[in-house]
């Protein structure tokens, strides 16, 4: 396994959201990323995870709530990648798939746009 320390891989998945474009970001709203070294025991090769609310179901109900959740799980990222460079890449796809979600886009549409 590619060994990365957990500040390592928490750099890079901040510096992927830096690239997401601003006119994005602007939009994004009440929504946390997180970085975990596992994902829940049921899915171990899980990347990444979005859960909360996409900003196209909220309604006027939508207030008082706690942020939308993105975490990005190091394990089985380092266990998949070759090399740092495969890491960077795979980290940026995980982080454009959770955010993605969050603007209420599905995985049949990412996965057609080749963030799946």
């Amino acid at each position: 396994m590619l060994e990365m320390t957990r500040e390592e891989f928490e750099e890079l998945v901040a510096e992927a959201l830096d690239r997401i474009p601003p006119e994005l970001t602007r939009l994004m709203d009440n929504v946390a990323v997180f970085v975990e070294d596992e994902p829940p025991a049921g899915d171990p090769e899980l990347l990444g995870l979005y859960e909360g609310t996409p900003l196209t179901d909220r309604g006027e109900w939508y207030a008082g709530v706690l942020p939308d959740r993105i975490t990005v799980y190091r394990g089985p990222t380092l266990r998949m990648c070759d090399s740092r460079a495969d890491v960077v890449a795979e980290t940026e796809v995980t982080v454009v798939h959770e955010i993605a979600h969050h603007f209420g886009i599905d995985d049949a549409r990412l996965h057609a746009l080749g963030y799946g």
